[in-house]
């Protein structure tokens, strides 16, 4: 396997992992809907599960979106 497909293998994983991942908290959203909590409890939840969710899907996109430098630029001389 090339390094390229390599890259590009990497690439998928990780942005395959984000979808599951928001789908995950997506669900969780719904199932605090669905539970007959108070206001105070649904809110101190949901603060807890952003902060979850963008703790573990925030490195997964920088990653992708990280530039790649394979090799130092060539300098003049």
């Amino acid at each position: 396997m090339s390094r390229e497909e390599k890259r590009q293998n990497t690439r998928r994983i990780r942005e395959q992992l984000i979808k599951e991942l928001e789908n995950l908290y997506l669900s969780a959203f719904d199932i605090i809907g669905k539970e007959n909590l108070g206001e105070g409890a649904i809110a101190r939840l949901t603060q807890l599960i952003l902060r979850s969710r963008e703790a573990a899907i925030t490195p997964l996109k920088e990653e992708i979106e990280a530039p790649l430098i394979t090799r130092a630029p060539e300098t003049g001389g």
